[in-house]
């Protein structure tokens, strides 16, 4: 079987991320033995009618994206659509951000790293940079992340520095996203949309495993996701 996954964000030969990520698709591809397409498309080049060729949708690192409104555009149809979407460290503040807009409508919520004197920072800049560091995730057991992890705890590699604002973490309490994935000091390091087919994004890069030729449970879950979109009637 041959699936078509999206890759949203400007390549870039010198990121790390963007280097990881075909072997990590490749890894994930092989534990399934399913063949997989991917393409990469800048954020300035969003075309949302065309993004419903592909059987999932991955926004990347690498932010602040040439195009942001394109990367809100690609997350909106994914989320709209039922779409199979991963967005890791940029694309998950991203996704923050989109829902926070498109969804609570919170127009004014931004990341200071575009908008230093923002109204409402909703993503801002983290006191203990995470710029090429690895530290512990506690996941919920009874959530995808969890399913998929097989496990409560786990390390995981960062290059961020920027986070969801302690501040207004609170306006999504009682909404369809769930933040259950947390640091130890209960920060926000996964969200996931639980009634979406696969909505999960994350603070850190699971795809950097496949730097040491490991295959990520996050990757292979987001791959048999486009598998159970294409079996659903995608072609």
């Amino acid at each position: 079987m041959k699936i078509t996954i999206a890759l949203i964000g400007d390549y870039n030969e010198s990121v790390t991320a963007h280097q990881a990520i075909p072997p990590a698709i490749g890894l994930a591809a092989g534990a399934l033995n399913i063949d997989v397409f991917y393409e990469w498309i800048s954020t300035a080049s969003v075309d949302v009618d065309r993004l419903s060729q592909f059987h999932a949708i991955w926004c990347v690192p690498a932010s602040p994206y040439q195009d942001r409104e394109g990367a809100f555009n690609a997350i909106q149809f994914a989320r709209r659509h039922n779409i199979p979407f991963l967005g890791t460290c940029g694309g998950y503040q991203h996704a923050v951000l989109e829902y926070a807009r498109n969804v609570l409508g919170f127009d004014n919520a931004e990341n200071t790293e575009e908008v230093p004197d923002a109204q409402m920072p909703l993503i801002s800049s983290l006191g203990c940079p995470l710029v090429e560091k690895t530290e512990a995730v506690v996941i919920e057991a009874d959530s995808l992340a969890g399913r998929l992890y097989q496990s409560e705890k786990v390390d995981e590699d960062y290059h961020c520095s920027f986070a969801i604002n302690p501040d207004y973490q609170f306006i999504f309490d009682n909404t369809e996203l769930h933040f259950t994935g947390k640091s130890e000091a209960a920060e926000p390091r996964i969200l996931e949309i639980p009634q979406h087919r696969f909505f999960l994004g994350t603070a850190f890069q699971p795809e950097r495993s496949s730097l040491k030729n490991q295959v990520h449970p996050l990757v292979v879950g987001f791959l048999q996701a486009a598998v159970e979109t294409r079996i659903a009637g995608k072609s």
